[in-house]
């Protein structure tokens, strides 16, 4: 009777015979190469290889070094994606300047998205949107270590904010965890009057804008000097959706802030650390993807490795799948 196609799979779903197979290497010291036939993957995977001494033998690979080695495999093809995402959005830069601006809304003059160049046009047309406006404000505002806005966008925001208060209308605001106890943040929120509140998530997504769901702003470059105005009613309606349903998702900050409980000693920023390391990414991405500094990333990893009893990132990252840490919720 011949036996039945062994399935591809990923090293992250291995089979049944490939785990059965692999710990009974690791009891043993090794497994006949009639046994791995069962198991090809086991050997794809790099976690037998032929004995020196016997060819016909096979001998396990340390479970530490191998996820070691499976995660630096994941990482690398991770940054490739990154690199690609980055070499697109360079190419295409300079011709959404040129077709984007183009672009008017079905039945009217006014461009469905336009592109606006430089943070004072960008400043200015937020303005004139929002001294039209009568309803809310929805922001997403994430946290940027190489950019800081001058004092005097600071106050001008906060004008323009307090009047679309004092018209009847309200603020919302996404922010990353890290800035609830930002002293900035927090000194904006003493200072406006009104119906404004804020939440808090691990990640949010680039900067935007929704005013009166009928117009929103999105960056058009890295560094922020090109915005998109969107007034497209099918993209914007798809913005606030996204921010609503994002919203939804965050932790209360102000007025009342809740606070964020541990798990068996593990914080909830450490959970949201151990959930990208599984991922296989660097300490450096792992602080721009939360919003840290990477020293500050850096230390709360050390907390979490002390915490699960790792010697080694490699075995962090199977310590973390083991403890279960990310599949309970606080």
């Amino acid at each position: 009777m011949t036996a039945a196609p062994h399935a591809e799979h990923g090293p992250e779903a291995l089979c049944a015979a490939g785990t059965e197979l692999y710990e009974r290497a690791l009891r043993e010291g090794r497994v006949s190469g009639a046994d791995a036939e069962a198991a090809p993957c086991l050997v794809d995977f790099g976690l037998l290889h032929p004995a020196v001494a016997d060819l016909d033998r096979l001998e396990p690979a340390s479970p530490a070094l191998a996820l070691h080695r499976l995660l630096r495999a994941f990482e690398e093809r991770i940054a490739d994606e990154r690199r690609r995402e980055q070499r697109l959005a360079e190419t295409f830069e300079p011709l959404l300047r040129i077709g984007l601006g183009q672009t008017a809304g079905a039945g009217s003059d006014t461009p469905a998205i336009s592109v606006l160049s430089g943070f004072d046009r960008i400043n200015l047309a937020i303005a004139e949107a929002l001294a039209d406006a009568s309803a809310e404000l929805l922001a997403i505002h994430p946290y940027t270590s190489h950019t800081r806005a001058r004092a005097e966008r600071h106050a001008e925001a906060l004008v323009r904010d307090q009047d679309l208060l004092d018209r009847g209308g309200r603020i919302r605001t996404l922010y990353q965890h890290t800035l609830r106890h930002a002293p900035s943040v927090l000194a904006r929120y003493e200072l406006l009057r009104g119906d404004v509140e804020a939440r808090t998530l691990d990640e949010v997504t680039e900067r935007l804008l929704v005013v009166d769901r009928a117009v929103a702003f999105v960056p058009g470059s890295k560094d922020r000097s090109l915005a998109l105005e969107v007034r497209h009613p099918a993209l914007v309606d798809y913005f606030a959706t996204t921010f609503d349903r994002l919203w939804q998702l965050a932790t209360p900050m102000y007025p009342q802030a809740a606070q964020q409980p541990s798990l068996d000693g593990v914080t909830h920023r450490q959970r949201a650390i151990a959930a990208l390391l599984v991922e296989g990414l660097t300490d450096a991405v792992i602080a721009d993807r939360l919003g840290m500094n990477i020293r500050t990333a850096r230390v709360h990893i050390a907390k979490l490795a002390a915490t699960l009893g790792s010697e080694s990132r490699a075995q962090l990252g199977y310590l973390i799948a083991r403890s279960g840490i990310l599949d309970r919720e606080p």
